[in-house]
């Protein structure tokens, strides 16, 4: 375990894919409805790495995934990817998104949807075409080109924004409950799919959720927020290796990792609430 001082990473010395330092987040500053959202964020995400951000509802996590994705601006801090401000790694489209609805355009095929920031970044209809079946193959969905994506279940729906996500060769993929809408056994089944593919590509991932178990079972580390104002409490260490399966999920030192994660919660719940009663 780590605490929120200590952001060391399981790959010292190389340089982050995501290094954030001393962000801090105020909406509406100044004004009777100011609401501070992070506090003293800082954090670093290695190449590679699967980072799960956990915290109650209203904590932040997803101010900190759009900070990263340059949709929302610090207030005071830096964020930068890959040694490049966040600004202009997006302007690069050096990452790749996925929410938790799909965001598919109802009137394009499922290639023509993968294709899509193909076409924004110039490739040529032969060149996406190609990288489309590529990832139409990674995703296993290759007979599904043509179709629309109303005629799609909801978890092949999921696997084709992955895909898009990941089709122009992002070094980054952010991650904002994009399994929160299915159904439990989709869900596990989208969750293997997911450490699939980013093995296969070599992908750094942030990816926010609400489920503990969901969090150990894709992470390298959980970092644990509090409520807001959100800070970093506690990181915890995984380590249940790369190749993870339903048996992952019956391992000792799997229930051990969630048990960590869950009493890390707690203790801020705990906390909060001690704090309210002193408050009054």
């Amino acid at each position: 375990m780590e605490n929120s001082m200590t952001v060391s990473s399981p790959e010292a010395g190389t340089s982050p894919a995501v290094a954030i330092r001393g962000v801090n987040k105020i909406f509406n500053q100044g004004k009777p409805n100011q609401v501070d959202a992070l506090v003293d964020i800082d954090l670093d995400v290695q190449p590679g790495e699967f980072i799960s951000l956990i915290g109650p509802s209203g904590c932040g996590k997803s101010t900190l995934l759009r900070l990263v994705a340059d949709l929302l601006e610090p207030t005071s801090g830096s964020v930068t990817i890959h040694g490049k401000s966040a600004h202009q790694a997006r302007v690069d489209q050096d990452y790749g998104m996925a929410f938790q609805q799909s965001g598919l355009f109802e009137w394009r095929t499922v290639e023509r949807n993968i294709e899509l920031p193909l076409e924004l970044k110039g490739w040529d209809k032969a060149a996406r075409r190609q990288r489309s079946q590529e990832m139409l193959e990674l995703v296993k969905l290759p007979e599904f080109a043509k179709h629309m994506p109303w005629q799609l279940s909801g978890g092949m729906q999921q696997r084709i924004a992955i895909a898009r996500a990941l089709a122009s060769h992002p070094k980054l993929l952010l991650m904002d409950e994009p399994f929160g809408a299915l159904d439990e056994m989709t869900r596990e089944h989208m969750q293997a799919e997911l450490l699939r593919i980013c093995a296969a590509a070599g992908t750094t991932v942030v990816f926010v959720t609400h489920s503990i178990p969901e969090a150990v079972y894709l992470a390298d580390r959980v970092v644990v927020m509090s409520p807001r104002p959100g800070r970093i409490t506690e990181i915890v260490s995984v380590a249940l290796g790369r190749d993870r399966s339903e048996l992952t999920r019956e391992a000792t030192d799997f229930f051990a990792r969630v048990t960590e994660v869950r009493e890390a919660l707690r203790g801020i719940e705990m906390a909060d609430h001690a704090k309210g009663i002193d408050d009054r």
